[in-house]
């Protein structure tokens, strides 16, 4: 049976402050709550009936069967597939010398939740295991950003840090520094999209900062098609990450 205290710590979880407080978030559905188990610690798992029964070897601190009613008062998804999970927030550190080597996303105040998780949906996809997120950008744990990332969350480690202080590191550690701009080179034409590096996008509004665009060594451009002809004004930074990493993947196969 589900308690009103156990219900009261899984709505709670819907604000940022008690997820913080808590160290706790929530996932819903089988996907991505089977995903995360693989990686995370599972504190308490509610499902019904019909889901344990089809689902076994659960790895979760805490176990509890929910009747269709009980789960309606949890969930908050339209059509409920019986599971809801809360998974304790992981604290991810980095090294420097293992990121140079590899190919890293930042993210500059970006602030849709849909947004956030598409964008790690295509770091998954595209072999990207860090995400460096300015302290404004959208908070990754909130119930849009972990559905929106189908489970991807449970691969890619999202890092939060004064973003201008983490690209000077890196700067100084002559670390390529890529950033999407309108004046940017034709990503397509650009010779030099190595294996290695920081792809920093920007905000949904403003794009990239001026405290943060001081670090970029390379500007590139998405140009649209056919070149001089009027098209949509800009593109969404979801569309445009997976744009820019597919092209860096290309490059470096």
């Amino acid at each position: 049976m589900l308690s009103k205290s156990k219900i009261k710590l899984i709505t709670s979880l819907s604000h940022k402050k008690y997820r913080d407080e808590s160290g706790l978030f929530v996932a819903e559905s089988t996907k991505l709550v089977l995903d995360l188990m693989s990686e995370m610690e599972c504190i308490l798992l509610v499902a019904t009936n019909d889901w344990l029964k089809t689902n076994s070897n659960i790895k979760a601190d805490e176990i509890i069967e929910a009747s269709e009613s009980e789960f309606s008062k949890i969930s908050n998804q339209k059509t409920p597939q019986g599971v809801l999970a809360l998974f304790r927030k992981p604290n991810y550190s980095y090294d420097f010398d293992k990121i140079s080597s590899r190919l890293s996303l930042a993210l500059d105040d970006v602030q849709d939740p849909g947004n956030l998780g598409t964008i790690i949906r295509i770091a998954d996809w595209f072999g990207v295991r860090n995400i460096f997120c300015s302290l404004h950008t959208a908070d990754v744990y909130g119930a849009k950003t972990v559905q929106a990332t189908m489970g991807a969350l449970a691969r890619v480690r999202v890092h939060y840090v004064n973003l201008a202080d983490f690209l000077q590191k890196c700067s100084e550690r002559e670390l390529p520094i890529y950033g999407t701009f309108i004046d940017g080179e034709n990503i397509y034409k650009e010779k030099s999209l190595s294996k290695n590096g920081i792809i920093v996008m920007g905000n949904e509004g403003n794009g990239i900062a001026q405290k943060t665009e001081k670090y970029v060594s390379k500007r590139l451009f998405i140009p649209n098609f056919p070149q001089g002809e009027t098209t949509s004004e800009s593109l969404n930074v979801g569309i445009a990450t997976a744009l820019v990493c597919a092209e860096f993947r290309r490059r470096n196969f």
